[in-house]
């Protein structure tokens, strides 16, 4: 009779230890196959001989790289680290195959995957993030969680390859909902210990319910491997990133011209100012729409929009959303007193933006691969920066669909040569085109980035 009490409660344990055990296995049933192995091969440089006897060479070799990546549109787009596809002149992507689930794969069968080509449609260094496109629908696509409702302490699953271990799963907790390594930066992170090492940069951090809390990215270590320092890219970034990505390729950010900068202690005592914490306005780009405004170097940033700002990922994140001809409501510290400021909004625009602006969408299509192009001229050219080759067909867009051959061509893609041929402007190009066979062979050259590459039919 005294030994039943303890026997019920290890039994309760026992139960709770199997529910426990069997969410852990639905969930990763769930998050991987969204995940994907990304297979990179690209050109990088490498130091050869004796550095220390200064002999050592600067050579450029071919190099492959792997990482991850999370499936965020079934119709076949992908997240990853802009520092995964760097310098990438062939991208490929492993998934896991189709299945009711991992459970209905053997351990033994988990190799089987698929291997699929991948296209980068665009990427941006500063936040490090890029999206990639695979050649397939109806694939499983995980959603964001919802970032604000992120808290300290909660469970968190990152998912990967580390090391090359494809389809790789750790858990841990969330340490820091918004961790800024450097405080002159808007950067902010998820700062976990759930245990990430190199390989599991681009693949998602999931909460519980499966849903993407981040973008693993970096770590903190001095051994190499995992310290229990892991930070990824928060949801709403990743997000927002996604959809700027998807429809121009770049990220294009809202901008009032001002330049602030986190108060320090010793910045307060050195410029006398009131506190020793919040935001300082360190430069006002003259005639800028923040100098038309009123707002002055030195200013303290009180709030904008009526949301308090005392840090720089406050005040950038306020910003985000806004678009051309917006105005924020800027509350500032001057002399204090409070004074209340309304400032134009200006979204600053890359210059293959203003490609489309020299386009006519209709004399400049080319309909067969679904592009509109541009001869280079000395303006475009001024525009794109300095190129291998002075001659060619600039993409300036894309069609949402060809009429002929569907190829990974990007905008600020230029187009030097089709099937071994020059091509040195767009008449060259159509015509070039036309002597193709139907369901003939198609090689582009392709300077993209300074880097020269042959693109083909998918």
């Amino acid at each position: 009779m005294l030994a039943a009490p303890p026997a019920r409660g290890q039994g309760a344990r026992a139960e709770s230890l199997q529910d426990l055990n069997g969410s852990l296995v639905d969930l990763a049933d769930r998050v991987s196959p969204s995940v994907v192995q990304i297979l990179v091969a690209g050109y990088g440089l490498q130091r050869q001989g004796n550095e220390g006897s200064g002999n050592a060479d600067v050579v450029v070799s071919r190099q492959r790289a792997i990482g991850s990546g999370v499936i965020v549109d079934p119709g076949g787009y992908i997240m990853t680290n802009a520092h995964v596809v760097a310098g990438a002149e062939h991208i490929q992507v492993a998934l896991l195959p189709p299945a009711s689930g991992l459970q209905a794969l053997h351990p033994s069968e988990l190799h089987h995957t698929r291997t699929l080509d991948a296209t980068l449609v665009g990427k941006d260094t500063d936040l490090d993030l890029a999206l990639l496109k695979v050649n397939s629908t109806g694939l499983p696509a995980l959603k964001f969680a919802e970032y604000r409702s992120l808290r300290q302490g909660e469970m968190v699953f990152a998912f990967g390859s580390p090391e090359g271990l494809a389809n790789s799963m750790s858990f841990g907790v969330v340490s820091s909902v918004a961790r800024q390594p450097d405080p002159d930066s808007a950067m902010v992170y998820v700062q976990t210990d759930a245990p990430i090492n190199p390989g599991n940069s681009g693949g998602p951090l999931v909460n519980i319910q499966g849903d993407i809390v981040g973008l693993n990215t970096f770590i903190v270590t001095s051994s190499g491997g995992s310290q229990g320092l892991g930070f990824a890219i928060p949801s709403n970034q990743v997000r927002f990133a996604y959809g700027q990505l998807r429809r121009f390729g770049h990220v294009h950010r809202a901008l009032i011209g001002v330049n602030a900068q986190t108060i320090t202690p010793a910045l307060a005592a050195g410029l006398k100012l009131p506190q020793d914490w919040g935001l300082l306005i360190s430069d006002v780009v003259p005639d800028g729409p923040a100098a038309k405004a009123g707002v002055k170097i030195d200013d303290i940033v009180f709030s904008i929009d009526g949301q308090q700002a005392g840090s720089l990922p406050v005040f950038e994140h306020a910003l985000q959303p806004h678009v051309d001809g917006d105005t924020v409501r800027l509350q500032v510290l001057r002399d204090g007193q409070k004074v209340e400021l309304e400032v134009p909004v200006v979204v600053a625009h890359h210059s293959y933006d203003q490609l489309t602006d020299l386009a006519d969408a209709e004399k400049d299509l080319v309909p067969a691969l679904g592009i509109v192009g541009i001869d280079i001229t000395p303006r475009v050219a001024d525009l794109v920066g300095s190129l291998r080759i002075t001659s060619g067909v600039i993409v300036a867009a894309k069609t949402a669909e060809p009429s002929g051959f569907e190829t990974p061509l990007q905008a600020g893609d230029v187009i030097h040569g089709l099937n071994g041929k020059p091509v040195t402007g767009i008449d060259d190009l159509r015509a070039a085109l036309k002597d193709i066979a139907p369901n003939g062979p198609l090689v582009l050259q392709v300077e993209r980035e300074g880097h020269l590459l042959y693109v083909t039919q998918e």
